[in-house]
């Protein structure tokens, strides 16, 4: 089994490599620069380089594939231009006769357009998905605890023993691993079975803020309390990293939500049924923070 693999050298396609290789599968990871060679090399990956742009370049790098692990970049100066990255990959895929595609959507899908350019690109690509006659299966994660390990979170844990996140106290949230993620992909692209499937994923568990603070302080075994993050703190200290803009819009959003009656599911109630026909092993939160204690705990 030949796996191409986009988006490998970020934490939410990364562990695709390593799930893959457990399977014997032959893995190659696209990349916009030589400077991820490296770390894609020594996870077992054959790197190439590629821009999802080049229609050509995706003709050139899809032939002999088997399966495609697909992601959108994530921070795409123009949201739009994830439509024709996407049709790029999927047309090459189907001219060279790939068997699948499996898509890591960083997220629940909407169920429409909902004004914002990185939803609702989204659902432009599952349209011409559905539409290509390719096999693919859609795997739509909800928040991933790396989130905890950015630049708006980890500090203040490390420095004054608080979880820090944008999110009301009394939202909860199904928090799932990346390394689960990746095994989902990898288990997606390994079952015949499935030809058109989508499948909402989450973590187990269901955690309001303080559960949530509770269960990391139980895996880095040191007390760690919840902070509600303002949502224009949060914006602020993503500037740097999204630009003004993307900070603007993501800092909206945590703004509304800090203000709503009514907060959207990041939970699947019936993750046992998705993990028949896809069996992970899946990590809880505790677990994961104990793994990565030595990132939070100085």
């Amino acid at each position: 089994m030949k796996i191409l693999v986009f988006g490998a050298t970020g934490s939410q396609q990364f562990n695709v490599i390593g799930e893959a290789k457990k399977k014997g599968a032959e893995v190659i990871a696209a990349t916009s620069s030589e400077r991820s060679f490296e770390k894609l090399a020594q996870a077992g990956a054959t790197p190439v380089l590629a821009n999802l742009d080049s229609a050509a370049k995706m003709m050139e790098i899809t032939k002999g594939v088997d399966a495609i692990a697909f992601m959108i970049p994530v921070s795409l100066p123009n949201p739009f231009d994830g439509l024709q990255y996407s049709k790029n990959v999927i047309d090459a895929a189907k001219a060279n006769g790939v068997k699948k595609l499996v898509w890591n959507t960083s997220g629940w899908l909407e169920a429409q357009k909902v004004g914002s350019p990185v939803d609702d690109v989204k659902l432009d690509v599952l349209d011409y998905l559905k539409n290509s006659g390719l096999d693919y299966v859609i795997i739509q994660p909800t928040i991933y605890m790396e989130n905890m390990m950015g630049p708006f979170c980890a500090p203040f844990i490390t420095n004054e023993k608080k979880l820090a996140y944008p999110t009301p106290e009394t939202m909860p949230i199904g928090w799932i691993a990346s390394r689960d993620v990746s095994a989902f992909v990898v288990e997606a692209i390994y079952n015949n079975d499935l030809k058109a499937d989508s499948f909402k994923i989450s973590g187990l568990d269901n955690l309001k803020g303080n559960d949530t603070a509770a269960q990391f302080s139980k895996g880095v075994e040191q007390q760690i309390v919840y902070y509600p993050q303002k949502p224009q703190e949060f914006g602020d200290i993503l500037k740097p990293f999204v630009g003004e803009a993307g900070a603007s819009s993501v800092a909206a959003y945590y703004e509304m939500l800090q203000n709503a009656s009514e907060y959207p599911s990041k939970f699947n109630p019936k993750m046992n049924e998705i993990l028949e026909v896809l069996p992970v092993q899946m990590t809880s939160l505790a677990q994961w923070a104990s793994e990565n204690k030595s990132y939070f705990i100085k």
